[in-house]
Parts: C-alpha cells; structure tokens; sequence
C-alpha cells in the first residue's frame, strides 16, 4: 500500500456485441492511446460483457496521478466523458459523465 494519490476514471457504454473486436481496435487507436499519451496517465483497462440480447457493456478504466493529469486528457470538464467522431457507429448508449474514484487502499 502507497500514499500516493491514484485517481481511477471510469467510462461505460454499451455496444452490439456483433462490433466487440471491431471496436476493441477502434478503441485501441483512439482512446487507449490518448489515454496512454496522456502524462500522469498510470494505465488502463478495457472490460466487455455481453448483456445476453445483442448487445455488450464496455468499460475502460484508467488510473491517474490526479485530477489535474486527467484534464490533460479530458480538458477542463473533467467529469464530462470524451468521445470521437466515429463513435456514434458503434455506441448504443453514450452517457454523458464519467465517475472518479479516489484509490484508498490497493495491495502490490
């Protein structure tokens, strides 16, 4: 366990489950990379679970230095979410916000 501050972001929308390999790549190249382009960036993961109907939840999590590093990927709004231009394609539902938590305790 550290003292360190670690912020983790937290994204999710859901997609048809038929675009999940087609969309993990779209993702790769846009957001994983800004993300790790992003200084005090710590890392990221991308999470997909098929909802049984057609369709799949994505979650991208990405831990950060501070809140202050986040704005160098998201600008000034932080608990606004960011998106790209061809997400409209595959995004079924794109919320608006996207959730921070403060990491209190983590193990090695």
């Amino acid at each position: 366990m550290s003292d360190e501050t670690l912020i983790l972001r937290k994204w999710t929308g859901v997609i048809r489950s038929d675009d999940e390999e087609v969309y993990v790549d779209y993702i790769a190249g846009t957001g994983l990379s800004d993300y790790g382009a992003t200084p005090g960036n710590r890392g990221v993961q991308m999470l997909l679970r098929a909802l049984g109907d057609g369709r799949s939840e994505v979650t991208t999590l990405s831990w950060w230095d501070s809140l202050d590093a986040i704005r160098g990927f998201a600008g000034d709004d932080i608990e606004t979410a960011r998106y790209y231009p061809e997400d409209d394609q595959y995004l079924l539902e794109r919320p608006v916000h996207v959730e921070h938590h403060r990491v209190v305790r983590r193990s090695a």
